[in-house]
């Protein structure tokens, strides 16, 4: 793709489109709610409404800073707009993400990087469309008739899945991977410990910015460090 096109036509069209759909889909998440409550009358009461709201965002809120800046090197742009609209960020986009471009052989974050992460989550998307309505219509025959063994071992699919995404940057960074491995661990002692108990709400979130952010500034210290070398 010829970078002047990239940059002037396909971005600039990318993210008007991109924002559009994604007001789509905000507003598409909450008609459901708000045609129960005003067309139905079935409103809760606005104290169950800012519990659940504080709930949710000691559980998730750091998600809404983490999110967008860690996998965007991964996603660029396009893919960025794709996967928040189509969810399943983690477990699948970023790893289809990932693995296209590195099958196709370009460097993450650059245009061309970009444009085979739209094309392998476009795909993903399509495949889970397609997965998922199996799935619903026939997930519990299929499920049901698995030995008790295979139903135990599927737990195990998404720490496996990031484990595999994990080793694959590993390999490219090692020293950036162990520091990534003891933050992370140290993080989640403090956490069972109850060393962090004095933040409000659910203290997890804690240690998901400390884990992303920390690496990276860990990984930019170790680039000056191999610059200055």
């Amino acid at each position: 793709m010829n970078k002047q096109y990239y940059s002037n036509t396909y971005i600039p069209s990318i993210i008007k489109w991109g924002k559009l759909t994604l007001l789509l889909g905000i507003i598409s998440s909450f008609l459901p709610a708000l045609v129960i409550s005003f067309v139905f009358g079935h409103m809760p009461p606005v104290s169950a409404i800012i519990a659940g709201t504080i709930s949710q965002i000691s559980v998730s809120g750091a998600f809404y800073v983490v999110e967008p800046i860690s996998y965007f090197p991964i996603l660029g742009i396009p893919g960025t707009y794709l996967t928040f609209l189509s969810g399943n960020t983690s477990n699948m986009r970023v790893p289809c993400s990932s693995v296209a471009q590195e099958a196709a052989g370009v460097e993450m974050g650059t245009d061309k990087g970009s444009v085979i992460s739209t094309i392998g989550i476009a795909v993903s998307i399509l495949v889970n469309i397609a997965i998922l309505t199996v799935g619903a219509i026939g997930g519990n025959v299929i499920i049901s008739a698995m030995p008790e063994g295979l139903k135990s071992a599927l737990n195990f699919l998404l720490p496996a899945l990031y484990g595999a995404v994990f080793g694959q940057f590993a390999v490219s960074r090692p020293k950036l991977a162990g520091v990534a491995v003891v933050i992370a661990f140290g993080m989640n002692w403090l956490l069972k410990n109850n060393f962090l108990s004095f933040f409000p709400g659910t203290p997890s979130y804690v240690v998901i910015l400390v884990a992303v952010f920390g690496s990276i500034f860990a990984g930019r210290l170790i680039y000056k460090k191999e610059l200055e070398d």
